[in-house]
């Protein structure tokens, strides 16, 4: 203990919590009553005060909600926008073209690894898994690949690759960011996730297509017939109520027709008003990848060094997905509904988005409050309701208390903070785990002389691919593997080798680099 820093109740209240939260983690419960326990515990103890300490139950969630509002709001715009190209089935006609080009297995399994991702980074993984698994599934499968790999492909690329930058929505580093202090950039947190996320993916795709090409076969219907007379085994039902989050909430109202029904639909013969409709929907299915990819091109050329655009900074990233997203989603609602119905539908589309965003998110505003309680600063201060400088920096003071025991090898910290990420994501939720890997980060990067950037993209590795759909059964993992119509436990076990693998890379690669 150092003569500078005065060790409190709060400090050892907030310690408790942290382990409290991550126990409850390891043993697959949810988080949020630990996190709302432990803010009123911490608050109580440097208050004083029963008031105070009820009041900071409140306060937290509404800190955490004012911080990562933005957030939300993303998810919201890109869902209405989903909701609407639905509608044309403008989103089945974007990945239609590609089951023609998959005349192998071993082409296969690299196509539907790419779509996922694609679509995963606009979309999250919530509908890139069931449109993949009705579209282009069959069709690899047909081609020759099994199921169990083409589930391996889905989930490296989707809930692993993609979601684990989250590059274009920004949820992951945004909340990654803004548990690590003020002076930590979201857009910079996602430059390195998204390094990171592709090197994982790179050294995780490639073991795994070694794993399995043993396994592939010359194309034939038979095999597609004998994959859809498989049903599950009931173990999803078992899985899919462990942990932070509804795990059925990804399969939840994003299901799609069988593929023989998709395929007659976009060939039959339509009417006149019907044809009019079918133009719209590839129209639409061409303006949608377009548009994104002018926003990706506004991220990305800046940092490339190209001259005379602007460079996005803060929240700006996140205000152009989502003002691309509502402007698509405005002209796809009109091109389907018409001018007139559209003003209601349009308005419908963004209250269901809303509602999937807080379904799919809301969990995390009170545990994002309890880590940004011991932020110390403004987010400390408007919890707690006391002046900034009064405002207790718990975790800081903690690691700069126990700093003579931290191993200043920057290999073992960025290891460690890894280790807390993956241990975090074992409830199966992988956002839940950011807000401590964040915390964490801005904690010990200063400490050690470690990049605190570079530490809250290792953490955010760390926990998304985890718990977000890659290693843990109870995770979204469970939707992989039951469009896929394969074991999930049987889906971890041969995921397991190759994401470790990856990310130990990644993070190898992040100090060599990064550091």
């Amino acid at each position: 203990m150092t003569g500078q820093i005065s060790i409190t109740a709060a400090h050892w209240a907030y310690l408790a919590g942290v382990a409290a939260v991550v126990l409850t983690m390891i043993l697959r419960a949810n988080v949020v009553v630990p996190s709302i326990a432990a803010t009123f515990l911490v608050a109580l103890a440097w208050t004083a005060s029963p008031v105070a300490a009820l009041s900071s139950i409140f306060n937290a969630s509404f800190v955490a909600a004012k911080e990562l509002f933005n957030i939300f709001l993303v998810i919201a715009l890109i869902t209405a926008l989903l909701n609407a190209l639905k509608t044309l089935r403008s989103d089945v006609r974007m990945v239609q073209p590609f089951r023609l080009i998959m005349t192998n297995g071993h082409s296969a399994f690299f196509i539907l690894a790419a779509v996922t991702y694609v679509i995963s980074l606009f979309f999250w993984p919530t509908p890139a898994v069931p449109l993949v698994s009705a579209v282009l599934l069959p069709a690899a499968i047909a081609a020759g690949l099994s199921p169990l790999a083409g589930a391996m492909a889905i989930a490296i690329a989707g809930q692993g690759m993609a979601l684990s930058s989250d590059y274009v929505i920004g949820v992951a580093p945004g909340i990654s960011a803004k548990a690590a202090g003020a002076a930590i950039s979201a857009a910079a947190v996602a430059d390195r996730a998204l390094a990171l996320s592709l090197i994982t993916g790179g050294v995780a795709l490639v073991l795994a297509y070694f794993s399995i090409r043993k396994s592939i076969k010359p194309g034939s219907e038979a095999l597609l017939d004998a994959w859809q007379r498989q049903s599950g085994n009931g173990e999803a039902a078992r899985l899919e109520t462990a942990g932070s989050f509804d795990k059925a909430e990804i399969a939840r109202g994003t299901s799609y027709d069988e593929p023989l029904a998709i395929d007659a639909r976009l060939r039959q013969h339509l009417p006149l008003n019907e044809k009019r409709r079918a133009f719209r929907s590839k129209l639409f299915a061409i303006l949608t990848p377009l548009g994104f990819a002018v926003v990706i091109a506004l991220m990305v050329l800046p940092k490339l060094g190209v001259r005379g655009l602007p460079e996005l900074k803060g929240g700006d990233a996140a205000a152009l997905v989502g003002g691309m997203g509502t402007a698509l989603m405005i002209l796809a609602t009109i091109a389907a509904e018409g001018a007139r119905k559209s003003l209601d539908v349009c308005a419908d589309h963004i209250t269901d988005g809303f509602v999937f965003a807080f379904k799919a998110m809301g969990s995390v505003l009170p545990i994002a409050g309890f880590f940004f309680l011991g932020a110390g600063g403004e987010l400390a201060s408007g919890i707690l309701n006391v002046p900034a400088a009064q405002a207790p920096p718990l975790l800081f003071d903690l690691i700069q208390t126990a700093q003579a025991f931290i191993p200043h090898n920057h290999y073992l910290v960025a290891f460690g903070v890894l280790i807390v990420g993956m241990i975090t994501g074992i409830d199966g939720s992988g956002f839940a785990g950011l807000p401590l890997t964040g915390s964490l980060s801005g904690a010990l990067g200063p400490t050690v002389g470690l990049d605190v950037t570079t530490l809250c993209a290792v953490g955010q590795m760390g926990s998304v691919w985890t718990g977000g759909g890659t290693l843990i059964a109870w995770s979204s993992l469970i939707a992989v593997a039951g469009f896929a119509r394969v074991p999930v436990l049987d889906t971890v076990r041969v995921l397991l080798g190759p994401v470790l693998a990856g990310l130990f890379v990644a993070t190898t690669c992040a100090v060599l680099f990064w550091s």
